[in-house]
């Protein structure tokens, strides 16, 4: 079933894994292994900026022994495949406390009375179907209390254990993608001929091929690298946040670069349903805002860099203030004693 084996099903089962119950497990995460089943994942909305995971506003009320959840999701991926059976939806459990405990993950069955998906979206012109990327209501969707996830205000703890891993998903299929493009823009230059020589003898186009392949390589070590730190660590360690910040900023700059001079290589063709570069391009352009936009990744990176200097720094400053203010009450001490005398 190696077919299933994409996102939201990947990132889904491995939260299913690590936190659900074994009734959960029972019910969605054998399905799911087995291919029989496919889920969707349920956080984006289309009212707040959802990279600040803080913002999401999706209501889940407990009343009794149920959880009555209200809320408006989109770019659902999966959620209009037949297949799709379950979801795994974030929203606001307790909004009196700290901003990171407010957030909960509970599961919900697609088939659910409330549950509404209003339109499929498009990503530059691409429909995805049949799984697509929808948007979705829920008006007064009811889920049993079994169905939370770890318990209530740990979803924020969740979202950190599954987007992490799944950009690296992500960017392992996106190395992927560069190397059918490179190959591509290379067999391309090798057998089309233009001024009487194969574009592969024409300018510089050696030099960049070999720039390809440096760029490339860069990023697969860098994602090599970094799934070894998560299956070391966890996708949500300190350990392991800058490097996959690295990954996502670093792996679709890489396949925007390759897929562009593909297509360039391929002219006009290269811009057709012809040739999967056309698609390619819109998945490199997708990637960078997909599971968090660049700027997010890159304020992340500078932060993690800058952080250890920023300590030292303050802890300078700390200790000059105490010396000064030691010299201080020593000098008004002395002062004192030759008063008595």
């Amino acid at each position: 079933h190696f077919r299933y084996c994409s996102a939201p099903d990947t990132g889904n089962m491995e939260v299913l894994m690590m936190f659900g119950t074994d009734e959960q497990k029972r019910k969605w995460l054998q399905p799911l292994l087995n291919g029989e089943i496919r889920s969707c994942f349920l956080m984006t909305e289309p009212d707040v900026a959802s990279s600040d995971a803080t913002n999401i506003e999706t209501d889940i009320r407990r009343e009794g022994e149920w959880y009555v959840v209200n809320g408006r999701k989109w770019w659902s991926t999966g959620a209009l495949d037949d297949r799709c059976k379950i979801g795994i939806l974030m929203g606001k459990t307790e909004r009196s406390k700290p901003a990171h405990l407010q957030q909960s993950m509970i599961l919900i069955p697609m088939d659910s009375p409330g549950v509404k998906i209003v339109r499929p979206l498009t990503v530059m012109g691409y429909d995805d179907a049949p799984t697509g990327h929808p948007e979705v209501h829920l008006t007064n969707v009811r889920v049993p209390v079994s169905n939370i996830l770890l318990g209530e205000g740990r979803g924020f703890e969740i979202a950190q254990a599954r987007l992490g891993p799944g950009r690296v998903h992500h960017c392992m299929r996106a190395i992927g993608l560069a190397e059918m493009a490179l190959s591509l823009l290379i067999q391309r230059a090798l057998n089309r001929v233009v001024f009487g020589k194969t574009i592969a003898q024409q300018g510089s186009l050696g030099t960049q091929v070999a720039e390809l392949r440096i760029q490339i390589d860069q990023a697969r070590l860098l994602v090599l690298h970094c799934a070894a730190m998560v299956d070391k660590f966890g996708g949500g360690s300190r350990e392991t946040r800058k490097l996959i910040a690295m990954i996502k900023v670093a792996v679709p700059a890489a396949l925007a670069a390759t897929v562009d001079r593909a297509i360039q290589v391929h002219g006009a063709a290269g811009l057709s349903n012809d040739f999967p570069l056309a698609y390619a391009s819109v998945m490199a352009r997708a990637l960078r805002i997909v599971d968090g936009p660049d700027e997010v990744h890159l304020r992340t990176i500078s932060r993690d860099e800058m952080r250890p200097y920023v300590i030292r720094k303050k802890r300078a400053a700390t200790e000059a203030r105490d010396a000064r203010e030691g010299r201080e009450g020593g000098g008004t001490a002395r002062v004192g004693e030759r008063a008595k005398l």
